[in-house]
């Protein structure tokens, strides 16, 4: 099975940075059909699960929502198996738990749905911006 471990969480004055990290282990099950595709979702409270950034691991190419565009930069390193979200400029609205996936297929163009909803899931990291 699959591991996804966050880190790097935490409270931070609006207009401060953090960095999330993920790491990977372990393999897709049987006849799960996994991918290279990992992302970042949050989920504020008393709201949907949005996805906000994307990137598939082989190619290095990227996605991101329209919220963070410009602001947040996803990364990765594949000989960590390790993807990184780096949010500069946060707001109060960007608090949420955060949390890693994988196994996935993100939206051609912003604002579209995922094509491929992930299959495995971070237990999630609390990131709260002060204003």
């Amino acid at each position: 099975s699959v591991q996804l471990v966050e880190s790097g969480g935490g409270s931070v004055q609006a207009g401060g940075s953090l960095r999330l990290s993920c790491a990977r282990s372990g393999t897709t099950r049987g006849n799960t059909r996994g991918n290279d595709c990992m992302g970042w979702f949050r989920h504020p409270p008393g709201k949907e699960r949005v996805g906000v950034a994307g990137i598939y691991t082989g190619s290095g190419r990227t996605y991101y929502d329209d919220s963070v565009k410009g602001r947040f930069t996803i990364s990765r390193d594949n000989a960590k198996n390790t993807i990184y979200l780096q949010m500069n400029s946060l707001k109060p609205e960007d608090s949420a738990v955060y949390y890693c996936a994988a196994d996935c297929d993100f939206p051609p163009a912003t604002g579209g749905a995922w094509l491929r909803w992930p299959l495995n899931w971070g237990q999630g990291i609390q990131v709260t911006v002060t204003s």
